[in-house]
C-alpha cells in the first residue's frame, strides 16, 4: 500500500524501550546478542557430540577383543586348514596396529613389533585378505574429523546472519515481524484527502483512544475492531497510520501475508505475539495502541469451501486470530485495524459483532476529494503558475489517490525531462494520458494501409461522442499507439456518476460499435482492433439483461451472479437459478441490444460520412486531434442541436 516510507522495520516492545538505556538502538543489539548466544549454544552441543564420539577413553558398545602376540601366531599358523581369521589390516604407526576379523564376524586388535618382518611373511602366507593402511597424519585426522562438523557450523552461522541483516531473523520464527510508525516522520489526518467519510467514523476511535473516561461514563463500549473497504490505492493504509498518529499511540503494522509460513503452527504464534505486543505497549503508553493488519484476507480467507479444499495452516492462524480477537477488551486500549480490498473472501467469523464491530468504506474519491488528493501530493514539488487543480479532478474521474499520486509524480518526471523550471498544466495533462494509455510509441513503424484504417476508426468513435448527448465527449483522438491500443480516443466522464440509464448505457455500447462501423464503411471490411470494443460491448449489454433488468422480453429480474468475484469452492457449487430456455433467450436479447447499437453506429457515420472523411484525414496528417481542433474542422461550436440528433437516432432505428 501507499506511504510505506515512512515505516521502520524494527520489533521490540514498548516495555523492553523503557528497560534499555542504550541510545545506540538497543533493541537491536539485544536482538543481536541473543542471535549470538544461540549460535554459542549450538556450537557447545556440537562440541559436547565430537567429544563424546571421539573419546577413546569410553567404552564402546561392541570393543574389540585384544588379543597377545602368542595368542594370535598360534591361531595364524594353522589359519590355512581352519580359516578362523577372515580379514587383517595393518595400519603403520609407531607401533603397529593389526586389526582383523574371525570368521564368526568376532573384531579383534593387538600390537605387533615394528621390525618383525617374520610375522608379516607369515600374515602374507596364511591370510588371503590382508591389507596395509598408511598411518595418517594428526592434521589430516583433525581435517576429516571436523571438516563435516565445521560445514555445518558455517552453513548454520550463514543462514542466521543474512535472515537477521534480511529482517527474518532465523532464531525467531513464531515472533511477529511487526514495523511501527517513525515518530519523525508521524502521519496524520491533515495528510490523508478525499476519504472524509471515514476520517469522521474513526475519529470515534481516536476520542476513545485520548479520552476513554468520556465513554466509558455513560456505559459505552467502543469497537474492538475496524475493517476498512475499499479499492486498492483508497488509502487504507495510510488512513490506519494517521488514525495512530492523531492518537499519538503505539502503532504495529503487518501484512497479513507475513502470517503464512512454511513450519506449521508459525502463524498462529505470530497472531499470539502480535497481540502481546500490544498489550504491552499499550500498558506501557498508558495510551492505548493500535494493531494494523493489511490485505487481511490472506489470512481471514473463509474456512473449507469444498472444491477448492482447505489449509490447515491458515486456518489455524485465523482461528488463533479469532480467539485473540475474543480474548482482549477495550479496556485495555487496544485496537485492531485491518484492510481488504475482497471482503467478500473474508469468514463469517471474522466479521461477526465483538470482533470487527464497524466496517468502514473507503471509496475513490469525488471531485473535491481528488483536489484535496492532487494539493497533498503536490505540496512538495514546484508548480507553475498556471496549474489549475479544480480543471485536473474533472479531467480525472474514477482516478484512486495512488493513481493521482502517480500522476502528480509523472507530471514532474516528464517537466524535468523537458528542462522545465516548474511543472505546468500541460505536464500534467499527459501525465494522465501516460497513466491511463501507457507510453506513446512513436518509433512504431506503422504501414501507411494501417495507419488510414486506424485513423478511420478513432474517427469513428470520435464523431459520434460529438453527435450523441447522452455520451460523455471526446477530449482528444490519437493515432499514435500507446500501450496495447494502436490508437485511442480519450472521452473522459465530466462529472461524477454513480448511476447509469438505459438511454446513457446504450449511447455508450454505440459510441464503442463506432470505430468497427466506421472501418466497414470505409473498407467494406474490419480488423482485429475492433475486440477490446466489442468486449466492453457485450460487457454491458449482459449487464443491462442479467444485472440491471432493462430487458422488455426478460422483465426486472437479476439471473446469476455474474457481476460478483467467484471465489473457489464457494461460488462454483451455486446452481444456476434459470433454464437453459431462458439462458437462450438472454443470449438472443444481449445480440439484439448489440446489433441495434452497431446498426444506430453505422446509420450515423453513413449520414454525417463527410464529417467522418474530414476527422479521419486530418487525424491521417497531424495524428493528434482535440475537441477544439474538432469543432473548427467540422464547423461545430458545439453539439448538434437536439432536433438533429432526434431526427439522426429515428434515421438509425428505422
Amino acid at each position: 500500500m501507499e506511504d510505506d516510507m515512512f515505516l521502520e522495520p524494527s520489533e521490540p516492545s514498548a516495555d523492553q524501550e523503557q528497560k534499555t538505556p542504550d541510545k545506540n538502538n538497543p533493541q537491536k543489539n539485544k536482538s543481536k546478542n541473543k542471535n549470538n548466544n544461540n549460535f554459542l549454544w549450538i556450537i557447545l552441543g556440537f562440541l559436547l557430540l565430537i567429544f563424546i564420539n571421539r573419546n577413546d577413553t569410553l567404552t564402546p558398545i561392541n570393543p574389540p577383543k585384544k588379543l597377545t602376540y602368542s595368542e594370535f601366531y598360534s591361531i595364524l599358523l594353522n589359519n590355512q586348514e581352519t580359516q578362523e581369521i577372515k580379514l587383517l589390516e595393518l595400519t603403520e604407526s609407531t607401533e603397529h596396529i593389526l586389526k582383523g576379523k574371525f570368521k564368526d564376524n568376532t573384531e579383534f586388535t593387538l600390537n605387533i613389533p615394528t621390525k618383525d618382518e617374520k610375522i608379516l611373511e607369515d600374515i602374507r602366507k596364511n591370510v588371503a585378505n590382508f591389507s596395509v593402511v598408511p598411518a595418517q597424519t594428526f592434521w589430516s585426522q583433525m581435517f576429516f574429523s571436523f571438516m563435516p562438523i565445521m560445514l555445518i557450523l558455517g552453513f548454520i552461522w550463514f543462514v542466521s546472519n543474512r535472515g537477521a541483516q534480511m529482517g527474518n531473523k532465523i532464531w525467531s520464527f513464531g515472533k511477529a515481524r511487526t514495523q511501527t510508525q517513525s515518530k519523525d516522520n508521524k502521519i496524520t489526518f491533515k495528510d490523508v484527502a478525499g476519504v472524509d467519510e471515514a476520517k469522521e467514523e474513526l475519529q470515534e476511535v481516536i476520542e476513545f483512544l485520548k479520552d476513554p473516561k468520556k465513554f466509558e461514563r455513560l456505559g459505552g463500549k467502543i469497537p474492538k475492531g475496524v475493517l476498512l473497504i475499499g479499492p486498492p490505492g483508497t488509502g487504507k493504509t495510510l488512513l490506519a497510520k494517521a488514525v495512530a498518529g492523531e492518537a499519538d499511540v503505539p502503532f504495529f503494522s503487518l501484512s497479513g501475508s507475513d502470517f503464512v509460513e512454511m513450519f506449521v503452527g508459525v502463524g498462529a504464534s505470530r497472531v499470539r505475539d502480535l497481540f502481546e505486543k500490544g498489550r504491552r505497549a499499550s500498558k506501557v503508553s498508558g495510551k492505548g495502541a493500535i494493531i494494523f493488519i493489511d490485505e487481511i484476507d490472506a489470512v481471514g480467507r473463509l474456512r473449507f469451501t469444498g472444491i477448492g479444499g482447505g489449509n490447515d495452516e491458515r486456518e489455524q492462524t485465523l482461528n488463533a486470530l479469532l480467539v485473540e480477537m475474543d480474548g482482549f477488551t477495550t479496556q485495555t486500549g487496544l485496537i485492531l485495524i485491518a484492510a481488504t480490498n475482497r471482503p467478500d473472501t473474508l469468514d463469517p467469523a471474522l466479521l461477526r459483532p465483538g470482533r470487527f464491530d464497524r466496517q468502514v468504506v473507503v471509496g475513490l474519491p469525488d471531485i473535491l476529494g481528488r483536489e484535496g488528493i492532487l494539493t497533498v501530493h503536490t505540496k512538495n514539488l514546484k508548480l507553475a503558475a498556471n496549474v489549475d487543480f479544480k480543471k485536473l479532478a474533472q479531467q480525472t474521474v474514477y482516478f484512486s489517490g495512488a493513481d493521482l499520486a502517480n500522476v502528480c509524480n509523472e507530471a514532474a518526471l516528464l517537466a524535468a525531462r523537458m528542462n522545465k523550471d516548474a511543472i505546468e498544466q500541460e505536464d500534467f495533462y499527459k501525465a494522465i494520458e501516460r497513466v491511463t494509455m501507457g507510453p506513446e510509441k512513436k518509433s512504431r513503424v506503422i504501414s501507411k494501409k494501417e495507419k488510414e484504417m486506424t485513423a478511420y476508426h478513432e474517427a469513428g468513435h470520435a464523431l459520434l461522442s460529438l453527435l450523441l448527448d447522452e455520451v460523455d465527449t471526446f477530449t482528444k483522438v490519437s493515432i499514435i499507439p500507446r500501450g496495447m491500443a494502436g490508437g485511442y480516443t480519450l472521452t473522459p466522464p465530466t462529472e461524477d456518476k454513480h448511476y447509469m440509464n438505459k438511454k446513457e448505457l446504450k449511447g455508450q455500447m454505440t459510441v464503442l460499435l463506432g470505430g468497427m462501423a466506421s472501418e466497414e464503411l470505409h473498407v467494406g471490411d474490419t480488423s482485429t482492433g475492433v475486440s477490446n470494443d466489442l468486449e466492453k460491448v457485450t460487457n454491458i449489454a449482459r449487464h443491462m439483461v442479467c444485472v440491471f433488468g432493462m430487458s422488455k422480453d426478460l422483465g426486472p429480474i437479476t439471473y446469476g451472479n455474474s457481476n460478483q468475484l467467484k471465489f473457489l469452492g464457494r461460488d462454483m457449487l451455486e446452481q444456476k437459478d434459470f433454464s437453459d430456455a431462458t439462458a437462450k433467450k438472454i443470449d438472443e436479447e444481449v445480440k439484439n441490444l448489440v446489433d441495434e447499437a452497431y446498426n444506430r453506429a453505422k446509420n450515423l457515420l453513413k449520414e454525417n460520412q463527410d464529417k467522418l472523411e474530414k476527422i479521419a484525414a486530418h487525424l491521417m496528417e497531424k495524428e493528434v486531434i482535440d475537441i477544439d481542433e474538432a469543432k473548427i474542422i467540422l464547423g461545430l461550436a458545439e453539439k448538434q442541436p437536439e432536433s438533429i440528433i432526434n431526427e439522426n437516432n429515428k434515421t438509425a432505428s428505422a
